[in-house]
């Protein structure tokens, strides 16, 4: 059995040789976020703002988010390559536009029946781009959806609902059960002896769902605090900007020169474990800061690691240029 991903941060952050967490970097992060939540730009209303995410009014949005996070990895190029676009967007919005374009026409890309037989051809054509650049692992997002698809249709009446409403309103049940029947989402590696995981995807799913209904109905999780940020390429990165994790200099030299690291390897796991448990303790810092201004009139339920990851991400983007500087690790592998 895996350790679960807090767990999991813990341990990586202690055993970790070339990444550290920075207490100052820290704090810093924590006193930016409490201004965020004063001004609404740390929110759970951010998931909503997204052009391509569905509405929490619309009948397949459990459906269409399930879609999402199942094809929701490995987005990045090589340096000097042509980057995969979707009506001029990159990364995860270009998944985004070309899963709303496929709606648009008419395809029920949002259906296990369809997906759950989905071939090849019908999959070059849903993610086609803007220019000659591929979707990344195009192969694999086929296998993704066709494991998917199958287990919804055999066990869950065809839709990922029935997972949620099985939970009982728990994340943690929901996220076990997320890992335990989609292979695809088990994202563990092994580490100084012990089994670790980080489960970006079933993790950012559960969190996709709280954050589309705003914590209410069928997003409703009583222990949503479970989960932990989603161990990316592109957090960190921003972590590294904020001085919250610090990388030692032979792996920051290694991930300057373009180095790819191996998914599993022990650099790729202490860069994805240090930036979890960074996350935790700014969300620690913050709701520590929150009990001391109380006339901040602030609640400690206000904050959790998902919208701090919301946040980071949205920073990164808005902040593109200014953190072009800072290398991201890049590995290719069908969990982030």
């Amino acid at each position: 059995m895996a350790l679960m991903p807090k767990e999991s941060a813990k341990l990586i952050a202690r055993l970790s040789k070339n990444v550290s967490i920075e207490e100052e970097g820290i704090k810093n992060l924590a006193c930016m976020i409490l201004v965020g939540l004063k001004d609404h730009t740390v929110s759970v209303n951010n998931f909503s703002q997204c052009q391509f995410h569905p509405s929490s009014e619309d009948p397949r949005a459990v459906d269409w988010i399930f879609v999402l996070d199942t094809l929701n990895y490995s987005f990045w190029s090589k340096k000097e390559s042509l980057k995969w676009t979707v009506n001029g967007h990159t990364g995860y919005f270009a998944l985004c536009a070309a899963i709303k374009r496929a709606i648009d026409e008419g395809k029920p890309i949002v259906d296990p029946k369809y997906y759950a037989h989905i071939t090849r051809s019908d999959a070059e054509q849903i993610f086609r781009g803007d220019n000659h650049a591929n979707i990344p692992l195009l192969d694999e997002r086929v296998k993704s959806l066709r494991e998917a698809g199958k287990i919804l249709l055999e066990k869950y009446q065809g839709t990922f609902v029935e997972c949620i409403k099985s939970c009982s309103g728990s994340a943690e049940k929901l996220l076990k059960l997320i890992v335990n029947e989609f292979e695809s989402y088990q994202d563990e590696a092994d580490y100084e002896g012990h089994r670790v995981s980080f489960y970006k995807r079933a993790q950012i799913l559960v969190g996709d769902i709280w954050a589309c209904f705003k914590g209410q109905d069928i997003g409703a999780f009583h222990d949503i605090d479970y989960i932990t940020m989603f161990a990316d390429y592109r957090i960190p990165q921003v972590l590294v900007h904020f001085g919250a994790i610090r990388y030692s200099n032979p792996l920051l030299s290694r991930l300057q020169c373009d180095v790819e690291l191996e998914n599993g390897s022990d650099d790729e796991i202490e860069i994805r474990g240090c930036s979890i448990e960074a996350v935790e303790r700014v969300k620690d810092e913050v709701r520590t800061l929150i009990e001391r201004y109380s006339h901040l009139q602030l609640n400690k339920a206000d904050v959790n690691s998902i919208m701090i990851d919301h946040f980071l991400w949205d920073y990164r983007r808005e902040h593109a240029a200014e953190l072009e500087q800072i290398p991201f690790h890049k590995t290719r592998c069908i969990y982030y």
